[in-house]
């Protein structure tokens, strides 16, 4: 079968290769001159299925009203501007803010990351693909009594869906992380550690699936704006896009829409709404100088919302979300505090001298749950709305996506992860 993949990002990517791996003849699509170029580029670099509890939960709302005039807040929501994507998406993520909500939408987001965290592991035994992956789990530290108690009782839960987590007092977080040491004796209160989780470059992990999925025959068409999708009777028939030589359009048996915070502009051509909003994400990457110094092992810290990961002579910190709109303008203050916090927490690691600032736009749903499978379009598949979890979640997405489209049935149940939920 002849499918169109739009997007080349790692969550696009991964649902190529296996799609190729399963025989189809693939052509991916992407404005950026290369693959994971966008929001897949200089993400938090965790594959986190401990981060599955989802961003509504009952407290959510109370924390974005006391953010919301707060510029270097964690999460920073201003829906006192013309917005109406924003006003829609909203009042469906407060529907969400439920205690009933929060552990359905936390099932949902687990099983797929469970789930995607088992293919990527079988992935690269199969092609021992590297992409400075760490493998010794991720190590959320605590500041406070209250934090550390909400942590445990947040562990407990995912523990109930299938991922246990070890409790640590502070001297034990230090054995995990030798660099905490210092924070440890002054700082923690407790940490908990996912031990199965990992971290890894997620933009040379693309990078290096695109050259895989390329060996399979997958062809890679970069520096294509796509400009509209047509389907009429409920059936994709075409997309037409634009080059520097003018328009063409791309023809398939089958579609996936993988375009991230893009996909709900371009289903609009087909009347679909898709509930998916950019939240703007920022990172820094700085050059480690002193190696004991840095950490080993991939560190959330929860009281500031930031995540440190250690991708070969760099750390990465990431962190923040703005949901105001399809905007890609890097506020330097909003990369401050991750300059600020790193500096706070591993001083010695690196002069952070020369810092490489970046953001990009994670596709957020109002559950936190992606949007996978079929839609009304008898030949259209969703690959989209993964949120902060698109590194964590692309290969199991991916291999869903080519199951279905294979006509096999997925491994896991797809109740409740497509987009009939929002009806």
């Amino acid at each position: 079968m002849k499918v169109l993949v739009l997007g080349a990002g790692v969550v696009g990517t991964a649902a190529a290769y296996f799609l190729a791996e399963d025989g189809h003849a693939v052509t991916v699509l992407d404005r950026a001159p290369g693959p994971g170029l966008e929001t897949s580029f200089a993400n938090g670099a965790q594959i986190s299925a401990c981060h599955a509890k989802p961003w509504a939960t009952p407290d959510t709302p109370g924390l974005a009203l006391r953010w919301m005039f707060q510029a270097d807040a964690p999460l920073l929501f201003k829906p006192l501007r013309w917005d109406p994507p924003l006003w829609s998406w909203g009042l469906k993520f407060l529907r969400n803010c439920t205690e009933a909500r929060l552990h359905v939408n936390t099932e949902r987001t687990l099983r797929i990351a469970l789930y995607s965290r088992a293919v990527l592991k079988a992935l690269r035994q199969k092609t021992n693909i590297q992409y400075d992956q760490i493998t010794d789990g991720i190590l959320h530290i605590y500041r406070s009594r209250a934090a550390f108690a909400e942590g445990r009782a947040t562990a407990a839960l995912l523990e109930s869906y299938g991922l246990p987590q070890n409790i640590l007092s502070p001297e034990e977080c230090a054995r995990v992380e030798p660099a905490l040491a210092g924070a440890a004796k002054s700082d923690l209160v407790g940490g908990l550690l996912s031990p199965e989780d990992e971290s890894g470059d997620a933009h040379r992990f693309t990078v290096e699936l695109a050259k895989l999925a390329a060996a399979r025959g997958v062809k890679f068409k970069t520096g294509v704006t796509i400009k509209r999708i047509e389907g009429p009777h409920r059936r994709v028939t075409r997309v037409v896009t634009t080059t520097g030589s003018g328009c063409t359009e791309e023809t398939a048996d089958a579609y996936v829409l993988a375009l991230g915070s893009s996909s709900s502009l371009l289903a609009r051509d087909l009347g679909l709404k898709l509930p998916v909003y950019p939240a703007k994400g920022y990172s820094i990457t700085a050059e480690i100088e002193n190696p004991d110094a840095a950490p080993t092992v991939s560190v959330t810290d929860e009281t500031n919302f930031m995540v440190f990961s250690r991708l070969g002579n760099k750390l990465r910190v990431a962190g923040t979300a703005e949901l105001t709109g399809w905007n890609t303008t890097l506020d330097p203050v909003r990369v401050e505090p991750l300059l600020r916090n790193a500096r706070s927490l591993f001083p010695a690691a690196s002069s952070y001298t020369d810092v490489q600032p970046w953001c990009g736009l994670r596709p957020a749903t109002p559950d936190s749950v992606p949007l996978l499978g079929a839609t009304p379009y008898e030949n259209l598949f969703l690959d989209t709305g993964h949120g902060t979890l698109g590194w964590t979640m692309a290969c199991g997405s991916g291999r869903i996506i080519a199951d279905l489209i294979s006509g096999r049935t997925p491994e896991i149940d797809l109740d409740g992860l497509g987009l009939s939920r929002f009806k």
